[in-house]
């Protein structure tokens, strides 16, 4: 289906809009819907030239511009954005798909780390040591690097960015970032509400494209960073590539999160949690729980809990009060779907099948509904790779020490949590996973913007998390200074105060 309300995006470039020059286009659609809604530009080599040139021209004088005149121009954007909010939500869900409601929560999420980053001044003190030897004294201060790049996923086309580009440009860098093709207005609109905050041209600059874009981001050498958020294959050749250039590089990647379910939890609460983390967005979240790990005798109970929720869940365009939307694109639906005919074929249980339904939409959307398998294994496809769509699969095992195991050897290390009323498990738990991020009673433990954001393993390419104290530091560099000054009592001229001496 072909929307008559068809637009053509563009590039933004040294604060103004910029047509595309490439020729190369691709197609944006309201994934409710199935409707084309735009045609973006994908950009050439000249075109990523041209933006990374304005950042870098831009740069030196907003390194040299006061601390205390680039947090003025970030608080006004905090609250630009908090009077806007709605409008970029609103674009968030006619391009993504999530409900009108998650996409107001994802950007509240990144407004926190604005927030957080309106306190650079703090962050950015250095240190000083006076008469470290005699008559020297040595002071630390933490620089920006210039230009850095910004390249984000689909799934969250506002908060991802916002965990980078409020810190890097609070700590005196600019900015280019690459959206994913799929999501781009919400990029536009924020570099549209940069400038009316009083940002100067060509701080932040977006650029749209595909790897022709992210491969100039990645070898150019006046781009010194990458950020990056997206797959483990493509996240480990951002990192790969990157470092060859001679960037620092934060690549995260995937992910396949467990909640862990013991005998004594709660399991009205466990199953309420589990339906929350693993069938919001979609389930195209790489915090979202995929696999829940039922210890003991409980999986029946626990499995029927959580089937009668997600049969009430009612999935359709994110526009008409829906709890659940679809899928970003016609590709990604059939994936998921494929996912779930090889699970059964395997001899998984479908308890809940969303491959087939009523949707509440209008057109040809993307729909897979909650999907619910039970008696799934590790040897499984769904269970070994990251599906990105609504499905949980429930592994049950006989112990604790086994379900640790299963975490443990898991490839990916972002999030997991435990579900229980013991205590000392919980503590035990959270000591013994090889993973980054840990809930325990609370589903998808993304931290607040002032911890930073970050798995383990094949989650993770580079040394650095996202935003927090971990963030400040990538977008900046240390610089040590070691002074010494004559006495102005070695000349005739005796400046000092006067002693009684």
């Amino acid at each position: 289906m072909t929307s008559t309300l068809q637009k053509t995006l563009h590039h933004w470039v040294a604060g103004r809009p910029v047509e595309g020059t490439s020729g190369r286009t691709g197609e944006v659609t309201d994934p409710a819907t199935g409707e084309v809604t735009a045609h973006l530009p994908l950009a050439g080599t000249d075109e990523a030239a041209a933006a990374i040139a304005a950042a870098k021209d831009a740069f030196p004088g907003w390194r040299d511009t006061s601390l205390t005149r680039r947090t003025q121009i970030l608080f006004r954007f905090r609250e630009l954005l908090n009077a806007r909010a709605p409008e970029l939500a609103a674009l968030i869900t006619a391009e993504h798909g999530k409900v009108l409601s998650d996409a107001a929560g994802e950007v509240a999420r990144g407004q926190e780390v604005v927030e957080f980053a309106c306190g650079m001044p703090h962050l950015l003190k250095g240190s000083a040591t006076e008469n470290a030897s005699t008559g020297i004294d040595v002071h630390s201060v933490r620089q920006p690097l210039g230009v850095v790049g910004i390249i984000s996923p689909f799934n969250f086309p506002a908060m991802v960015p916002m965990w980078f580009f409020p810190i890097a440009i609070a700590a005196g860098n600019t900015v280019v970032l690459k959206p994913s093709e799929k999501v781009p207005s919400a990029a536009l609109w924020i570099a549209e509400l940069w400038s009316e905050a009083g940002l100067p041209d060509g701080v932040f600059n977006v650029l749209h494209g595909d790897k022709t874009a992210v491969d100039a981001l990645l070898t150019s050498p006046d781009v010194r960073s990458i950020s990056f958020v997206g797959s483990t294959p493509i996240g480990r050749y951002v990192y790969e590539t990157g470092t060859a250039h001679g960037k620092r590089v934060q690549a995260l990647g995937g992910a396949k999160n467990h909640m862990v379910v013991l005998p004594d939890a709660d399991l009205d609460l466990a199953a309420d949690q589990a339906v929350n983390a693993g069938f919001g967005s979609a389930g195209e979240r790489c915090m979202a729980v995929s696999a829940l790990v039922a210890v003991g005798d409980i999986a029946d109970t626990l499995v029927a809990k959580i089937a009668d929720r997600a049969r009430a869940l009612r999935t359709g365009d994110g526009r008409r009060s829906c709890d659940m939307g679809p899928l970003v694109t016609r590709a990604a639906r059939d994936r998921v779907a494929g996912y779930v005919d090889a699970g059964e074929s395997e001899g998984a249980t479908v308890v809940v099948d969303g491959r087939t339904g009523e949707f509440d939409a209008e057109g040809s959307g993307f729909f897979v509904g909650p999907t619910l398998l039970d008696h799934v294994t590790p040897d499984m496809s769904v269970y070994t790779d990251e599906i990105f769509g609504p499905v949980l699969s429930v592994v049950r095992v006989e112990s604790y020490t086994r379900a640790v195991e299963l975490i443990n050897a898991n490839p990916y290390g972002n999030g997991t949590a435990i579900f229980t009323n013991d205590g000392g498990a919980a503590r035990r738990f959270q000591n013994e996973v090889e993973v980054g991020m840990i809930g325990v009673n609370v589903p998808v433990p993304v931290p607040m913007a002032y911890y930073s954001f970050g798995g383990w393993k094949n989650s993770l390419f580079g040394d650095t998390h996202a935003h927090g104290v971990e963030g400040v530091h990538f977008f900046t560099r240390g610089k040590v200074v070691t002074t010494r000054w004559l006495d102005p009592g070695h000349a005739g001229v005796n400046l000092g105060f006067p002693t009684n001496t």
